[in-house]
């Protein structure tokens, strides 16, 4: 157990650092790009992405996840996997060509052929490492892994802004996007060494393509809840909303999703080999989930209580819109902060069928509220969104845990302690901010409210609601191991 721990903790390390490194570096392409494009181009490229977004739930197919979870795998049957996951990526490659006209068509916009046909060969470049990404994966080589994906963000990120410097306008985000997705499968493929074989017979991973399949399916239903509304905003609202609705929800999103990608595929690896062991899983899962939400809760509360300052200070005064957005996203994203690590336990014990299920009731609450929002323009998308995920919270928790180690009562003062501690320091942040940084630069307020609220949360979570001893003992192990590659 302790080989797996510091395993565990040394993994978890060498990722959320390599998130860390990747987040700076989105969140710098963010700003220089939001200078120098506007809104509706911004929002014409999120037109084309929501789309074939959607397509590329499939170029996986789910067998990354099946390989890592797998108790026991070949090299005939990954290199089986690699031919479908290609067959797949090429499939889907021609599809995004073919639907081109048909985008045109749909949203009134002639500018999107040619942009969706050069988001095409993005499907081929990803299906090609999806096997090495497994296979790093189940060797738990994560700070492998973080380089890799740190060098591609830098490189899309160099591509991104010289295309923009150059003149050339939305184009840099494709740019931007095909150079990381190619140097990502090329890191992946120079990381492993592995060169796949010839495919096996079909018949000897049918196992595995069923597991591939229901991971899929949950998350294709997933991001069509989540997403549909960018499809309704592009349609009814135009470019320039979308472009602000999906700066806001891009931006918020950014640590949350780093965070929970850091530590998820982690999580993931470890419980997957304890899935046999209900006792040390429950310990693991609840530890791992108290240490993500402390995080997460705080700094999604943050983000929301100073998003005026953020934009301001980061992208402008033709961005205050997206500030709006931004603040009543904040509920929506507090709560996938809360759900999204319930994927590790449903797929780590083999309960993908659960997941789906969960997800094919998210889905049409979600469209539902947006589609109650959608007369009301981006802000009221952004606001029926989260009080539909609000509502839905409870009962997710439920479901999710129902029959597994891991009960409710185990979750709830990981869940009820940041919470608290958020609100009390965030509501004095704001009284700080109110009644001492009036007139004051958007960076000093940040950095002096900001601050205060760091503060104020420590020693909330610390001593008022005693977690020091969880953080001390975490301290410790971090202090003994190092990150090999």
């Amino acid at each position: 157990m302790r080989d797996l721990r510091q395993k565990t903790i040394r993994s978890g390390l060498a990722k959320a650092l390599g998130q860390g490194v990747g987040a700076l570096m989105r969140l710098v392409f963010m700003v220089v790009l939001a200078r120098l494009l506007d809104p509706g181009e911004f929002g014409l490229v999120a037109m084309a992405t929501a789309i074939t977004g959607l397509l590329g739930m499939f170029a996986s197919a789910g067998l990354s996840s099946a390989t890592v979870q797998a108790r026991s795998i070949t090299r005939r049957q990954v290199s089986t996997l690699f031919w479908v996951n290609l067959l797949i990526g090429v499939v889907f490659a021609i599809f995004c060509c073919l639907l081109a006209p048909v985008l045109v068509h749909f949203y009134g916009e002639p500018k999107l052929f040619w942009l969706t046909i050069l988001l095409a060969p993005g499907f081929i470049f990803s299906a090609a490492g999806v096997q090495h990404l497994a296979i790093l994966q189940r060797e738990m080589r994560y700070a492998t892994l973080t380089i890799v994906e740190s060098a591609a963000q830098l490189l899309g990120l160099i591509a991104g802004v010289t295309l923009a410097l150059a003149g050339f306008r939305y184009w840099a985000l494709v740019g931007a996007a095909i150079v990381t997705q190619l140097v990502t499968a090329s890191g992946l493929w120079a990381a492993t060494g592995w060169l796949p074989g010839r495919p096996g017979r079909l018949a000897n991973i049918l196992p595995l393509l069923r597991v591939g399949g229901t991971i899929t399916l949950n998350t294709l239903v997933t991001y069509v809840g989540y997403n549909l509304e960018k499809i309704l905003l592009g349609r009814f609202w135009g470019a320039d909303a979308l472009g602000n609705y999906s700066r806001a929800y891009q931006l918020i999103s950014v640590p949350i999703d780093n965070l929970n990608s850091a530590f998820g595929g982690v999580a993931f690896s470890a419980l997957a080999r304890l899935q046999d062991d209900p006792v040390r899983l429950r310990h693991y899962f609840v530890h791992g989930y108290s240490l993500v939400v402390s995080i997460t809760v705080p700094l999604t509360l943050f983000l929301g209580f100073f998003s005026d300052q953020i934009f301001l200070l980061l992208f402008g005064p033709k961005w205050l819109e997206a500030a709006a957005i931004f603040r009543l996203m904040t509920p929506t994203v507090l709560i996938f902060s809360l759900i999204n690590p319930f994927g590790w336990l449903l797929f780590a014990t083999c309960r993908q069928g659960r997941s789906l299920r969960t997800a094919l009731v998210i889905a049409p609450i979600v469209i539902t509220a947006c589609i109650i929002g959608l007369p009301y323009g981006p802000r009221g998308v952004a606001a029926a969104y989260s009080i539909a995920m609000a509502l839905w919270f409870v009962p997710h928790l439920v479901w999710c845990v129902r029959g597994t180690p891991v009960g409710v009562r185990d979750l709830l003062p990981s869940i009820a302690r940041p919470i608290l501690a958020s609100l009390v320091a965030g509501t004095l942040g704001i009284l700080v901010d109110r009644y001492t940084m009036a007139d004051k630069s958007p960076l000093l307020e940040l950095l002096v409210s900001g601050s205060f609220m760091l503060a104020v949360y420590g020693v909330m979570i610390l001593f008022v609601l005693g977690q020091g001893g969880f953080y001390r003992a975490l301290f410790r192990d971090l202090r003994k191991i190092t990150v090999p590659l």
